[in-house]
């Protein structure tokens, strides 16, 4: 059995578990998070969020909005998409089969679903190498683990090719795979890079409207127009594809904060954003 081990732990997050799941009850207590911890207390159908991929002490608060906001539900089957930072490996990379190890344990990656949906799309290849260094998925695995305990299988996609055409097919692909088994989504992406915090701010609510009113196409103008540096544009699309198959009206924004709102430097920063699909 292939065994994804941790690529970031002790730089993204702690790599002991009890420092780990210390961090994580932080996150959601920050005053940036939800201010609680799960499970949410009513149980609205989420189908989809957009969470941030950073180090837990810049993003962590803000994507626990995220997942707080989907800890009363009992999916069978958690899809996370994010975009490929190193370039390596497959334009549209599914892990096939194994186990993806976090400090908190191992979670299974659902092979069934990998193998139907390289069927549904043959865009998608089955490949394990593609996800061996990238942060994007990673990140979001122990967040999953502490707010279920039930037992759930991830289906880790990862993304060089993220063009409208690309997130058109793979979000259309993914809400067939949803309708087999009780989901939830993630697609994963920091929204503006390296910039002054007002001006992120700005160029960030931009890209959010159209999130928010499910509106691809003006998404992917926006972004090309302002030249808007979010990292994972095309999963942020195809979760908002998917999630409108699946019957979705809205998104709501949970929470944008920037990293300089989190640790005060505000001369160049990262903009995050959580997401909600319903």
């Amino acid at each position: 059995m292939q065994i994804r081990t941790p690529a970031v732990a002790g730089m993204f997050y702690p790599k002991e578990t009890h420092e780990l799941k210390s961090a994580i009850h932080d996150c959601f207590l920050h005053p940036f998070g939800p201010g609680k911890t799960p499970p949410l207390e009513n149980d609205e159908k989420i189908l989809g969020v957009i969470c941030p991929h950073a180090g837990y002490m810049y993003s962590g608060p803000i994507a626990t909005n995220s997942f707080y906001h989907i800890s009363s539900q009992k999916p069978e089957l958690v899809i996370i998409i994010g975009p490929n930072h190193w370039g390596i490996g497959c334009n549209v990379a599914v892990m096939k089969e194994g186990q993806w190890q976090t400090p908190l344990g191992n979670v299974e990656v659902d092979t069934d679903s990998a193998i139907k949906l390289n069927e549904i799309s043959k865009m998608t290849e089955l490949d394990f190498f593609s996800h061996t260094k990238d942060h994007s998925l990673e990140v979001q695995v122990p967040m999953l683990q502490e707010i279920y305990s039930h037992k759930f299988k991830i289906l880790p996609i990862i993304l060089i090719d993220q063009g409208y055409k690309t997130a058109r097919e793979l979000g259309k692909a993914l809400a067939k795979i949803a309708k087999i088994k009780k989901t939830v989504i993630i697609g994963s992406s920091d929204f503006t890079h390296y910039e002054e915090n007002s001006y992120a701010y700005k160029q960030d609510k931009l890209l959010i409207e159209p999130i928010l009113e499910l509106d691809v196409e003006r998404f992917y103008s926006m972004l090309q127009e302002n030249q808007i540096s979010a990292c994972g544009y095309g999963a942020i699309a195809s979760t908002m594809v998917a999630c409108k198959e699946l019957g979705a009206s809205k998104g709501t924004l949970l929470k944008y904060a920037t990293s300089g709102d989190v640790v005060g430097d505000k001369s160049s920063v990262v903009g995050y954003a959580s997401i909600a699909f319903s």
